[in-house]
């Protein structure tokens, strides 16, 4: 069975992880008025795919395994893929059902779709000789340098809070079930996947194995876009619109960048990296691979007006 497409533009949303909370209780109240703002673009005709990010829930997941695993002795250890599938499950299923009892009370005939998704990366992504994400527990340095002999891991020393597991942060290559989502998107279907950048993997000989690492879910989200030829990729965080001397007296709020101008910014130093500057750079990565598209930054509460063109900051080719 299917359901009517809206008539409007289709829209990968990426939610930032300010729409969901630090906890599952948090996080349950936080989607119910994310869902809200998703379901008034639904109404309005927009065909929606929804991505997130998982940071604070995968680390949730890792930490409690790790403190388990060290406390009871019985309790595996998780492995980080199995962890940030895990991270899709939990949060997918919570924004999918808030997302179709919103639909419900507004009596729209759509259903929604949740989709554990892998992305291939690459094995020779430079990324892999130097990571840089921390994942997990805090541990002592004797802790780490045995878990490190152990597993083979990665650890480093975190701003002076004891050693963490590293791992990389490689680029996306291709969404595995990149098929799926479009013909449930073909057929009416409002889909959350990609969550957390999805599920790293790597591809040899036509097989698919998991690899610890993290996947920027904003590029994630762009790769998504680009792929489907989206008229529209739009990334959800904490403000309206993207500000150039953030903080500063002359700072400025922007309403529309060209790529060019982006770049000239990100040369500037203008975006502070970890925060504005990934989101930056996916909406340059789909404009530029997709021209007659065009990427809005604006925060949660501001969406459906931002595709209205009444606010935001759109960026163009």
């Amino acid at each position: 069975m299917g359901y009517k497409k809206g008539s409007g533009p289709s829209v990968v949303i990426a939610l930032g992880g300010n729409a969901l909370g630090n906890t599952p209780q948090e996080q349950l109240e936080l989607v119910k008025n994310t869902a809200k703002h998703i379901v008034d673009m639904v109404e309005d005709g927009v065909n929606v795919i929804v991505s997130h990010g998982n940071g604070p829930q995968v680390g949730m997941i890792n930490n409690a395994f790790a403190y388990a695993s060290a406390n009871d002795g019985k309790t595996p250890e998780m492995p980080f893929p199995e962890a940030g599938a895990m991270s899709q499950g939990y949060i997918g299923y919570q924004l999918s059902q808030a997302i179709l009892n919103d639909l419900r009370e507004r009596n729209i005939d759509r259903s929604t779709a949740c989709i554990v998704t892998q992305t291939v990366v690459d094995p020779d992504d430079p990324a892999f000789q130097n990571p840089t994400k921390p994942v997990g527990a805090f541990l002592s340095e004797e802790e780490a340098k045995a878990k490190a002999d152990e597993t083979g891991w990665t650890f480093k020393e975190d701003a002076g809070r004891g050693w963490r597991q590293v791992v990389a942060s490689p680029k996306p290559v291709r969404i595995v079930e990149f098929d799926a989502i479009k013909d449930l998107m073909d057929n009416g279907y409002i889909v959350v996947s990609t969550g957390g950048g999805g599920v790293p993997v790597f591809e040899i000989d036509g097989h698919y194995e998991g690899v610890p690492a993290v996947i920027d879910k904003d590029r994630s989200s762009s790769k998504l876009a680009s792929d489907f030829g989206a008229d529209m990729l739009v990334i959800l965080t904490a403000v309206e619109k993207v500000c150039i001397n953030f903080g500063k007296p002359d700072q400025e709020e922007l309403s529309t960048m060209t790529v060019a101008e982006a770049r000239k910014y990100i040369e500037e130093g203008q975006f502070a990296p970890g925060s504005m500057l990934p989101k930056v750079e996916a909406c340059i990565e789909f404009v530029e691979s997709h021209p007659e598209g065009k990427a809005l930054i604006t925060s949660l509460e501001c969406a459906a007006a931002g595709l209205e063109g009444k606010t935001g900051t759109v960026i163009t080719a």
